[in-house]
């Protein structure tokens, strides 16, 4: 279902994303995206269209995390 999403990320404004999966818990897994706007980021999460997607799919309601970036870098 993830993957069938992209057009509509990417059309709600997504610009990258990662999804990683925890090392001690595989049915826990967290999804890091960049978006051209917090409020786009906001809208898509929280339309009934991704609702539904998600109730569709068996995925409980996540919890979001909505955050500027201060820095970022490669060592």
């Amino acid at each position: 279902m993830f993957d069938a999403a992209a057009s509509l990320r990417r059309e709600a404004g997504e610009r990258s994303f990662q999804v990683l999966r925890d090392a001690s818990d595989p049915n826990k897994v967290v999804h890091f995206s960049r978006w051209e706007s917090i409020a786009g980021a906001k809208a898509f999460f929280e339309s009934p269209e991704l609702v539904e997607i998600r109730r569709q799919a068996g995925v409980a309601s996540p919890e979001f995390h909505y955050l500027h970036q201060l820095e970022a870098g490669t060592l």
